[in-house]
């Protein structure tokens, strides 16, 4: 029972930082490689507002996530922007070396030193004991309720709003849109902040349960994986990739050897890209364009 804890745990984890690759792809069919760099800076934001309000929870998790949005939107107006009409080759190696900056500057500005946020809360993440001998933490529960609110609220938007119908319509037919009166560079900056929105929302959860340091980013990168199982045009398909990523995650650590859970994901994305390149949930048209 507590290998299923962990695994719905890391599910939540890696949803809430995937659903930004799926986000920027649908929106400008653009893999951004800096997503991971992207929530490395979000959990070191969140540890400076932590600081500054002196681990009041209730005002950094706003003042992080609100900054997180912000982050993302300037890396699109700053970064990507004047890059349209450029190829799409061309834009992802761009994230990559925007990737590489916000990990430098994150470097320069908070040092290489270990960080562990989790000390600042002004509370104990306090264990309680459910089904037989599984254990399950208030930060878990947390970050699984934060992961579901976050979902149905981009489902919502997409589904059901004036704006996601415009953000549909950007991602599918970019033309047609722009000449129908949607503002393209502004639903793409928009995907770009709700990516980092969610990236930070991940990076806080994820921080406070282990620690921060710059090669958090990595972790980031590792949401790379469920994306491209659960198919890049898909957002719920990012749902059933967390899963299948978690699980095989949480087995390596069980029963092979913990130096597996780092390359788990990847050899999981192997798999799925041999068996089915597309994922789960996305489009063949898609792969065959490419």
């Amino acid at each position: 029972m507590q290998l299923a804890v962990n695994v719905l745990v890391l599910t939540a984890l890696y949803a809430m930082m995937a659903a930004g690759f799926v986000l920027i792809y649908r929106a400008s069919r653009v893999f951004n490689l800096a997503h991971g760099d992207a929530m490395m800076l979000g959990g070191y934001v969140f540890f400076t507002c932590l600081v500054a309000t002196g681990g009041n929870l209730w005002a950094a998790v706003p003042l992080a996530l609100a900054a997180g949005f912000m982050i993302g939107v300037a890396v699109y107006i700053v970064g990507i922007r004047p890059l349209a009409g450029y190829p799409v080759v061309s834009i992802v190696m761009v994230t990559v070396a925007i990737g590489i900056l916000l990990r430098s500057l994150a470097t320069l500005i908070w040092s290489a030193q270990v960080r562990y946020p989790a000390n600042l809360l002004p509370f104990k993440d306090t264990p309680f004991h459910i089904w037989g001998n599984a254990v399950i933490s208030t930060l878990d529960i947390a970050s699984i309720a934060a992961a579901a609110i976050f979902f149905i609220v981009l489902i919502v938007l997409f589904q059901r709003t004036a704006l996601g119908v415009r953000m549909r319509a950007a991602a599918e037919n970019p033309r047609l849109a722009a000449n129908s009166g949607v503002n393209i560079h502004r639903v793409i900056a928009l995907s770009w902040g709700l990516a980092c929105f969610g990236a930070t929302l991940g990076a806080v959860f994820y921080t406070t349960r282990v620690n921060l340091e710059p090669d958090s980013w990595l972790v980031g990168l590792r949401a790379f994986a469920p994306a491209l199982i659960g198919g890049m045009t898909s957002l719920l398909g990012v749902l059933p990739g967390a899963l299948i990523v978690a699980l095989v995650e949480v087995l390596a650590a069980q029963y092979l050897d913990p130096i597996m859970v780092s390359s788990a994901p990847f050899i999981v994305l192997l798999a799925a890209l041999w068996i089915r390149p597309w994922g789960l949930f996305g489009t063949r048209e898609e792969v065959v364009r490419v």
